[in-house]
């Protein structure tokens, strides 16, 4: 598959490579695409098959685009790109919002919705910011089994997303569909507790998982 990095950061670079090695056709979106140092720093990246273009060639190379930006610059970085680029792309959002003081951004309303609003032709699916770049491509790292949550309105983007992980290492049963957009407020608050645990135990590479009682029977949702 066509995959499009928005980002030449950790995560990027990390997605990047995991796909890479799956087999994907990845072209690495940056604002400096001929930068020397930028290139000398992705050289295995780069003699992996990877390729490096600015945010336009990625994206149009892509049949999917994953946000891997800063949650602060992704909205005006897509915007720069343009609706008419990203119409009918299913866009992979993995980043969250944080500013100076360490407060989220996107209090209210998640950064994905606020992508999928703002571009309503594109195909949004919220993924992957529950976990680190080093687990995102390598969940077998972990002691035992996590779960890996999406979000978005279109079932035929989640699925493909869905197959994205499963090259990632995500078993089916590890992935949880949480519902429609709105849902990925839930995904981006959990980095408030995901930097309080990681502080606790001196690690970022963990996961979660849902532990469902021993019998479900008779019980409801509230």
């Amino acid at each position: 598959m066509r995959i499009g990095v928005l980002g030449t950061g950790q995560v990027g670079r990390a997605l990047a490579a995991g796909w890479a090695r799956a087999g994907h056709d990845i072209v690495l979106g940056s604002r400096r695409p001929e930068d020397t140092e930028l290139l000398t720093e992705l050289k295995d990246l780069l003699d992996a098959g990877v390729r490096i273009g600015d945010p336009a060639a990625a994206t149009a190379h892509a049949e999917v685009l994953v946000n891997a930006t800063p949650g602060t610059a992704s909205v005006p970085l897509l915007e720069s790109i343009g609706a008419p680029a990203l119409e009918g792309k299913v866009l992979l959002d993995v980043a969250v919002g944080f500013l100076e003081d360490e407060t989220l951004s996107h209090p209210v309303v998640s950064l994905g919705e606020e992508i999928q609003s703002a571009f309503p032709g594109t195909r949004v699916v919220k993924t992957l910011c529950t976990v680190d770049r080093v687990v995102m491509v390598a969940p077998q790292s972990l002691e035992g089994p996590s779960t890996l949550f999406l979000s978005g309105d279109d079932a035929t983007a989640k699925e493909t997303v869905g197959g994205l992980l499963h090259d990632l290492g995500w078993p089916e049963d590890s992935l949880l569909d949480l519902g429609g957009i709105g849902t990925a407020r839930g995904q981006e608050h959990f980095a408030l507790l995901f930097n309080g645990i990681a502080l606790a135990t001196n690690t970022f590479e963990f996961g979660i998982n849902l532990v469902r009682p021993t019998s479900t029977r008779g019980r409801r949702v509230a």
